[in-house]
């Protein structure tokens, strides 16, 4: 632009030519002066001062450095924060028109590399099912919403199912989730689409059986394991291990819950929550067919609460102060140098023997075993569930 002004073109004519407003050919040409073009520094610059016109002043903030380091030398409390700063400029009477508030002085301390604190480390997430013997295998996760009422106080569950890698949903609303329930809707659900190679839940009875009897396998446990699936029992307020079934919680409640009325019908639930489910699968068809494979639902199988439990249980949990982890009724000594730390307990029904490996977030390939315990389940009285 300011070449074709330069040979005697008029601005006018040069903004038509560029697509650009005539002002914005004067700047250019302005900015050129009288200067060989190679000379001439087109680089873009903001508009305004050079120095912001509500900044601090040097002198104002060298006091406030000054001020921190005799406060944290020789200040009898010992609070050389922000807020003790401001307190003692104030009490030097500094004037109000230049008196920083305390934000300001925490971000020339921040500025001047005045901080003692340190900004907290973000590390990546590990990788999905890194707390499982066989990563790259696909798990179903369920869980139960509870404390749900339609009109007149009628209650509602609703059994909720997803897959860690393919996302595969599905969705039970019913007035109670018992054990026979979730038995049902596992076979259902893993008859159309096939078995994952492990089946994860929470401490809840209705999934794991009762908790003050000792050695006990549950309904839902013993289905898993007639079937090849080894089902999964994650620890209580621990993060991270629900994530994908609590998203899924989530989205039920405020995108079939939330949006509409159903009034006492529990069929018109029923009716949208299956509608969601297939629109979800359909969204989610491209993920669902990269997931790993799952297995075929064996056709010859039968249902027997009687035959003997074999395979594995895995239990996730996180050790006391003495290293001590709780499961099955018993309380386990794993190893007294891992405490507070988590754990994956790997009950072997056919090696008769429980498996300790150590777990850490920030090394998850590196799962140590820590011990191996002799274990039996006792001979009971025949399974009623």
């Amino acid at each position: 632009m300011v070449h074709a002004v330069r040979r005697g073109r008029s601005m006018r004519q040069v903004a038509r030519e560029f697509a650009v407003s005539l002002s914005h050919v004067q700047r250019w040409v302005r900015r050129a002066g009288k200067e060989r073009l190679e000379r001439v520094d087109f680089t873009d610059r903001k508009n305004g001062p050079n120095i912001a016109a509500n900044r601090t002043d040097a002198r104002l903030e060298e006091l406030v450095v000054e001020i921190r380091r005799h406060l944290k030398d020789d200040s009898a409390l010992g609070e050389f924060g922000a807020v003790a700063i401001h307190r003692e400029l104030v009490r030097r009477r500094v004037r109000r028109k230049s008196l920083p508030t305390v934000r300001t002085i925490g971000r020339i301390l921040e500025r001047r590399g005045a901080l003692d604190g340190h900004h907290r480390v973000r590390r990546s997430p590990p990788p999905p099912g890194w707390y499982l013997p066989r990563r790259q295998a696909e798990l179903d996760s369920f869980d139960i919403i509870e404390g749900l009422r339609l009109e007149g106080g009628a209650q509602v569950e609703v059994l909720n199912v997803v897959s860690l890698y393919g996302g595969l949903p599905g969705s039970w609303p019913r007035s109670r989730i018992l054990s026979k329930t979730v038995h049902l809707a596992m076979l259902r659900h893993w008859r159309a689409f096939g078995l994952p190679i492990y089946v994860q839940f929470d401490n809840d009875n209705v999934f794991q059986g009762a908790h003050h009897i000792r050695d006990v396998i549950g309904r839902v446990s013993r289905i898993c394991l007639s079937l090849g699936v080894s089902p999964v029992f994650v620890p209580p307020r621990e993060t991270g291990f629900q994530a994908a079934i609590e998203n899924l919680n989530g989205r039920w409640q405020s995108k079939v819950w939330a949006r509409f009325h159903f009034g006492k019908s529990r069929g018109a639930l029923l009716s949208q929550s299956g509608k969601f489910v297939r629109a979800l699968r359909r969204r989610c068809a491209q993920r669902i067919g990269s997931a790993p494979p799952r297995v075929p639902f064996p056709e010859a199988w039968q249902e027997n609460l009687q035959e003997v439990a074999r395979g594995l249980i895995i239990y996730v949990r996180r050790t006391n102060d003495r290293g001590q982890a709780e499961l099955l009724g018993h309380t386990f000594d794993v190893a007294s140098n891992w405490p507070h730390r988590l754990i994956r307990a790997e009950v072997d029904l056919e090696q008769d023997c429980i498996r300790f490996y150590a777990l850490r977030r920030r090394e998850p390939d590196y799962q140590p075993l820590l011990k191996t315990i002799t274990y039996h389940i006792p001979k009971k009285k025949p399974y009623r569930g």
